[in-house]
Order: structure tokens, then sequence, then C-alpha cells
């Protein structure tokens, strides 16, 4: 079997769908599909070095984000008929309407992945862009309205996902979603960590990672950390990600003003080795986010063997929270507090319970190969595949 993933962008600045795509094409190898990946990024990029997968860079990208191209439209007519299945990842872009197009004329059924960009979250955040996209619906409807399926990480983002705009008519698919096993030596990783923030050694510390961006809650941990660092003077805060926004100047002057500075530390985004080592190093993960579809970094710290402290509109928080893996707050100041009294004052065997839950939760129930194999599932069947059908495959999921 053959799947093309359509995305606008791999580049991991982008944050969690280029992570998922990547993730998808090597759990796909594993499972008898042979995927390729299309995008617009420059065909010299080098994020796209070491990709175990055939890689079509059109390099045309013209409006900014939407992405509008007609290189890629040629390339989709010409090449969808060679695919049992595509999977657009994304809304409001341009790639969308060109793989309804070239997919219907080709008779190749195709599904859509919004990662969370449906929420009603974004509607209330920008009020005009929100305008914007209620004009464009009638277009990005169609795509929608017109996939085999529509797939969501979690039953919450479905249903969050039909509060944002109308007509909402569509096949939904929630899938087991998640990533591959993380590979290298812990200890390795751990000391790659220490030497590049050799401040941090022999020192406690929760872990952000995540792009510095207003819905992750950036400013939430920061006040929230001031108001508790002088209870807990032996604990430091890691703030990773990339500053995509130009939002990491703002925050580290209100760690100044408020006589934090010299304990957050600000290591930009960090990958490979780096990463696993923060997130092993840590002791626990913090994600104060107002809109998460998923969370792919929670992911990651549950495979690190690491607890997560979030808000409950991170899609997965009943599950983390039903397995005793996760604090849930909301997404608010005295929620953030709550998440930091709650882990430091923990007693220490209570701490080392939820430590030893997380890597078994993260096995059980966030590994990609799952999403892999549901999606293989989806494509297999006959080209019109009756709703009950698509029903048992969610199911299964």
């Amino acid at each position: 079997m053959k799947i093309l993933h359509v995305i606008g962008s791999l580049n991991p600045l982008d944050g969690g769908p280029p992570e998922a795509v990547r993730q998808l094409a090597r759990a796909y190898l594993g499972i008898g599909v042979q995927p390729e990946l299309l995008c617009q990024d420059p065909p010299s990029a080098p994020y796209l070095t070491g990709i175990p997968v055939p890689v079509h860079a059109l390099g045309q990208r013209w409006l900014g984000r939407f992405g509008l191209s007609p290189r890629l439209w040629r390339w989709l007519h010409q090449n969808a008929h060679r695919f049992d299945g595509i999977v657009m990842n994304g809304v409001w872009i341009f790639p969308d309407i060109a793989v309804r197009s070239a997919a219907r004329r080709a008779g190749v059924p195709y599904a859509v992945f919004t990662h969370g960009a449906l929420d009603p979250w974004f509607n209330r955040r920008y009020p005009l862009k929100h305008i914007k996209k209620r004009l464009y619906w009638p277009l990005q409807y169609r795509v929608l309205r017109d996939a085999r399926t529509v797939l969501f990480t979690s039953a919450s983002e479905r249903d969050l996902a039909l509060t944002s705009f109308s007509p909402n008519r569509w096949n939904s698919l929630p899938i087991p979603y998640g990533i591959s096993e993380p590979e290298g030596d812990p200890a390795a990783q751990i000391a790659a960590f220490c030497q590049a923030l050799p401040q941090l050694r022999n020192r406690r510390f929760l872990l952000f990672m995540s792009r510095l961006h207003a819905k992750k809650g950036c400013d939430l941990l920061i006040d929230a950390f001031a108001t508790i660092a002088a209870e807990f003077p032996d604990v430091d805060l890691v703030v990773a990600g990339p500053d995509q926004e130009g939002s990491q100047a703002g925050f580290q002057r209100m760690c100044a003003e408020k006589g934090i500075a010299s304990r957050v530390h600000w290591p930009g985004m960090i990958r490979g080795d780096l990463k696993w080592g923060a997130l092993r190093a840590c002791e626990a993960f913090i994600l104060p986010s107002h809109s998460e579809n998923f969370g792919i970094v929670v992911a990651e710290a549950l495979a690190a063997g690491k607890p997560v402290l979030t808000t409950n509109k991170v899609n997965i928080w009943q599950e983390i929270l039903a397995d005793g893996v996760a604090l849930i707050e909301d997404d608010t100041l005295d929620g953030t507090l709550n998440l930091f009294r709650r882990w430091l004052r923990m007693s220490p065997a209570d701490q080392a319970a939820m430590t030893a839950r997380a890597y078994p939760c993260f096995a059980a129930r966030f590994t990609m190969q799952r999403g892999a194999e549901t999606i293989k599932a989806l494509f297999a069947q006959p080209k019109e595949a009756p709703k009950e059908e698509l029903a048992r495959i969610s199911r299964s999921a």
C-alpha cells in the first residue's frame, strides 16, 4: 500500500504536525506501507535530511502560510493516481483545495488531519482571523465534507471541532496518536544536556518545552513560578522552544522584573539528544496550555518516564489523569500555581510513584504505530466504504 502525506512545511519550528508526519512515516515502514511526503519547503532545507522515506519538496509557497502553489497543484494532479490514499495535514491552506481536486479526479480516497486547527479557542483569541475564516469556510468545508474521514487525535478534539463553524457534517475518526519509542542512551543524553546547561547540574528543575506562543500559557508559567520561587529556592525552571513570534525578550524582562532571571533558563529549541536529555533530567514536565489538540510533547515526556503537569485544555487530559501520571488544573494563573504547588509539596514517595507510572502509560496509549495501523485500515476499505465500517475502525482504534 502507498500513502502520501501532504503538509505545508516539515520545519520543526512549526511544532507538532511536522513531527507527527515524521513519526508516522517511520511507523508505516514497519507495517508494510510505502509512504511518501509532499511539502512546500525548499529542497535544500537542512531539516529534510534523515527522513527515511521519499520527500518531494517543491519549494513554492506564495501568500505566506496559505501556501498558494501552482507547482503543488500540478504535482498532485500528475501523481495522485499512484497512491492508495492521501492524508492532508492541516486546514486553512491551499494544499487542502489541491488535494481535494486531485484525489477526486484520480478516484483516490483522502483524509484530512486537522491537527487542532478547528479548536474554537482560536476563534475567541483571534476574532479578526475568525471573520476571515468564516468567509473562507465554504471552500474549507467542501474539503472536509468530501474526505473519506477527518482525523482527530482525541474524542475531545473531534467534539470541539463541531462547535467552531457551520455547516459541519463530515465523517470523523479519532485515531491513536503519539511518537515512536525514543532511541539513544539515557545517561549519555542527560550528560549532553548537562554539558549544554552546566548551571543545572545537580539542580532540581521543571521543564517547559514547546513553542513560545500565546496559546501555550508562557505568561502564566512565569507569573506562577515567580510566586512560588521563594518557597522552593532549590528548584529552577527551563523554558525550551522556538521563539517564532519574538516573545522571548518580553518574557525574559518579566523574569528580571520579578527577580527570577537567574533561575529561569532559555536554551531555545532543543532536538535530538539534548531534548531527550532535558526530558530525562527534569523532575516533571509542565505545560499550562490554553489549547492543545493532543500535545505531542506530553507523549514525549511520558516516553522519557516523567509526569506531566498540565491543564484541562489539553485534549488527552482525562486519559493521563486516569492513569495517574498527571496533575490537571484550569488554564489560569491560579491553576498554574496549583500545578507547581501540588507537585513541589508532594511527598518524595508519591512523586516517585507517579514517575514510575509515566512510561507504562506511554507504552499503552501513545505509540505512533497504532495510529499508522489505523490509517492503513482506513485506506484498505473499498473506495465507497460504508459509514458503519468507518465506525468500526474508529472503535477498534
